[in-house]
């Protein structure tokens, strides 16, 4: 088995450790069972998302690179886009990472013209985030790469099945956590599904 095709892959996108195969006669193009029973545990879908995930990302990674921008830019310009003075302390509560990991990505992207950075009305402490006409181009290209994927999946099951696909999604994520940005996507979700 051939192990020199992970070489070509960019560093700065692999978030994994290094692969290690333990015994180099295992074919890779046959799946493992999971350990113990493993008959309960959803591989297909669980495969499904890495795959639907990697492919994703991928589309604006490529335009991204162009830049010297990865994927930690693409979601602090996302949110910052979506949400108008949005507040530093949020962002990092919404994309959990470290203040020091935001910061770097913020000091570039405030470097280079995509977002403003405002004091708060009431609180001159206060970050508030605002997205440039440049980042609003930037983030206008990428959802464009990601809507044409997902209209383009949309087509292939019915666009009758949309709500479906949300509300799964909507369900995989975490509720306990009080994230500010979440509660007012759910709060526009409701108050749509009541129009």
């Amino acid at each position: 088995m051939r192990t020199d095709r992970f070489v070509t892959l960019n560093p700065r996108y692999v978030n994994m450790p290094d692969i290690n195969f333990a015994n180099p006669s295992e074919s890779a193009a046959e799946p493992r069972p999971a350990a113990g029973d493993g008959s309960n545990l959803r591989w297909d879908i669980i495969e499904l998302l890495f795959f639907a995930y990697r492919d994703f990302v991928g589309d604006p990674d490529q335009e991204l690179e162009a830049f010297g921008f990865g994927r930690a830019h693409h979601r602090v310009m996302h949110f910052v886009y979506r949400y108008p003075g949005l507040k530093v302390a949020d962002l990092l509560d919404v994309l959990r990472i470290t203040k020091q990991s935001l910061g770097r990505v913020l000091k570039q992207l405030l470097d280079e013209g995509y977002i403003v950075q405002k004091t708060g009305d009431n609180d001159r402490r206060q970050r508030l985030l605002y997205a440039t006409p440049k980042g609003e181009a930037l983030v206008q290209k990428l959802a464009g790469l990601q809507t044409t994927r997902i209209t383009k999946a949309l087509a292939e099951i019915g666009p009758q099945d949309a709500e479906t696909v949300k509300r799964f999604l909507r369900a995989m994520i975490d509720r306990d956590d009080p994230d500010k940005v979440l509660e007012t996507i759910f709060a526009s979700v409701n108050q749509t599904t009541k129009e």
